[in-house]
């Protein structure tokens, strides 16, 4: 068995005017896409909060998309139970339909 290891890509991302070097599995676009939602939403709140300084900005910003990650955590996992309660309504139709035809042959 030969086993690969996933490349390592190295992006350069600039974050609230700092720049970073990330280094990662995944996609350097996709690296990117992270450090600009991470600098979005460092901008939106430097802009509520002008006061605040970079490491607070970031502690803030970490705790919006976290929060944003759990609201959308809890859908997902709402969505797969309301999925599986339908499985189960569907397969408890399927049976009865099963049943009421071997009964009437």
């Amino acid at each position: 068995m030969v086993s690969r290891k996933k490349e390592i890509a190295k992006v350069t991302v600039e974050i609230f005017g700092d720049k970073y070097v990330i280094k990662g599995p995944e996609d350097p676009d996709y690296i990117q896409l992270l450090a600009d939602r991470v600098d979005q939403k460092m901008r939106e709140l430097s802009i509520r909060f002008p006061n605040l300084g970079v490491a607070k900005l970031a502690i803030l910003a970490a705790l919006n998309l976290t929060d944003e990650l759990s609201k959308l955590q809890e859908d997902y996992d709402q969505l797969v139970k309301l999925l599986e309660e339908r499985n189960r309504i569907d397969s408890l139709d399927g049976e009865m339909g099963r049943l009421k035809q071997s009964q009437a042959t």
